[in-house]
């Protein structure tokens, strides 16, 4: 893989791309980089064109320093940039847990764009979940507090979190994250999860869409992901017993059979 900035604020990851292999775009979640995506690389980059990015406040990515800048809107638009820049014409988009959010975004935004989604570890809240009701006040709270302190841009690269203990509450991996992503950009990112009443059309996506979650997840529970499911006309479910919200950890071989299996059936 090959390691690349675009406009001097996205790191991103490419194999040697073939015109006539299907293109797959790996999406991170909330306080990770695309580090999270090294194994699903090795697995498909002699398979597949792959490409892996940080996004922004993330990674190798640049840091912003207002709220505003998180924006999910802005996440889509800074996808939309990086493969209009590599010249991307139709692409699988594979996501996990915030990341959902920007797929989401994207497809509404620049549909005509994308071959086929797969969403992992959906996150998907209903207004009034109390999940909504605690969070929204505290995040509140918490980036306005970290707002009044210094902007500090640095990047600090990447997590080998093949060294680490993963699962959804892991101290050791959170730990690293944090420390990795810094309190702005975690918290500003992570307050974007908690944000009620966003449109993403569901009725409208009419390309094939793969569901992936765990049973045991414990920050979407899996009923969450099933109802989404059923919101999105012929999707396919898949659930992966035993593990919780941090399957692209920990299952890495079902997920990729997985996510393997929807590519050669859209193929």
């Amino acid at each position: 893989m090959k390691e690349s900035f675009f406009d001097n604020r996205i790191y991103y990851r490419t194999n040697d791309w073939k015109p006539a292999r299907i293109t797959l775009v790996f999406v991170h979640g909330v306080s990770g980089s695309c580090s999270a995506w090294r194994p699903y690389e090795k697995i498909f980059e002699n398979k597949y064109n792959v490409l892996t990015y940080d996004i922004r406040g993330h990674g190798n990515s640049k840091k912003y320093p207002n709220y505003e800048d998180y924006s999910v809107k802005n996440f889509a638009l800074d996808l939309h940039d990086l493969v209009t820049f590599l010249k991307i014409g139709k692409f699988v988009l594979i996501s996990s847990s915030f990341a959902t959010l920007i797929a989401r975004e994207y497809l509404k935004q620049y549909r005509e764009t994308v071959l086929a989604l797969v969403f992992t570890s959906t996150e998907d809240f209903e207004e009034g979940d109390f999940r909504l009701k605690i969070m929204q006040p505290v995040l509140k709270v918490m980036t306005n507090i970290i707002s009044l302190f210094p902007f500090n841009p640095k990047t600090r690269g990447h997590v080998d979190y093949s060294k680490i203990k993963n699962w959804d509450w892991s101290p050791e991996r959170n730990y690293a994250d944090t420390r990795n992503t810094g309190l702005r950009s975690q918290f500003y990112t992570i307050r974007q999860s908690f944000r009620p009443g966003q449109d993403y059309e569901l009725e409208k996506i009419n390309i094939p869409v793969l569901i992936i979650h765990g049973e045991k997840d414990t920050i979407v529970p899996i009923k969450n992901a099933i109802a989404f499911s059923k919101k999105i006309k012929n999707s396919k479910f898949v659930k992966i017993p035993k593990y919780d919200h941090d399957i692209h950890h920990n299952a890495v071989k079902e997920m990729s059979e997985a996510i393997d299996n929807f590519v050669k059936e859209i193929k």
